[in-house]
């Protein structure tokens, strides 16, 4: 356990309850939690989630500016509702993005978990973009993510992360619930002229 590890976690974590309430400030703190994890992931060598750190950082500037524009007069945040042929596509990308990453890392670098690590980050992946679009369903799948990745962070020793990821668990089921609560948005919002999709 180290100070980068603890600031780490505090900032994931305040993160995470940002996201949930539905609050633009989540952008700018999960942004500064990814560099963080960016440094943590190279040192003990889980290089799918050192990259997925910075294709996060990139998944961040777009979905601050997709919350930018999908917010009511009232300044929430609108939830979308996720079709299916979307979900089907979002975790068929997953797959295949777990398995390239996988081969590609178990073959051609020293990563300690290669195909766990593969799989966690390309699902996250899709999780992020799906949070970025304001799907309540991305909860569901950071959810199963998170069961993971605390086994993950548990073998790799990092306590503290694993501990994150357990409340991250928590933090991402109350997500879904207020998420839940709040709907789907109409198609067009009244007063706005602002499609609900973006």
């Amino acid at each position: 356990m180290s100070m980068l590890e603890i600031i780490a976690v505090a900032v994931s974590f305040l993160g995470i309850w940002l996201t949930a309430k539905r609050k633009m400030l989540c952008w700018p703190v999960n942004l500064l939690a990814c560099a963080l994890y960016f440094r943590i992931f190279l040192d003990v060598r889980l290089y799918a989630d050192m990259v997925l750190q910075a294709l996060f950082g990139i998944a961040i500037f777009y979905g601050w500016i997709l919350w930018a524009r999908g917010k009511e007069d009232e300044g929430d945040i609108v939830v979308q509702r996720l079709p299916v042929v979307r979900a089907a596509a979002g975790l068929a990308a997953g797959a295949i993005g777990a398995v390239t990453i996988g081969w590609f890392t178990s073959r051609f670098t020293s990563a300690a978990l290669p195909w766990m690590d593969a799989a966690l980050s390309s699902f996250s992946l899709v999780a992020q973009y799906w949070t970025a679009r304001r799907h309540a369903a991305s909860w569901l799948l950071w959810i199963m993510v998170d069961i993971f990745y605390v086994g993950m962070f548990a073998f790799k020793e990092l306590w503290l992360t694993a501990g994150l990821y357990g409340a991250m668990i928590l933090l991402a089921v109350q997500g879904y619930r207020r998420w839940q609560q709040v709907g789907a948005a109409p198609a067009v919002r009244p007063h706005s002229g602002v499609q609900g999709e973006v």
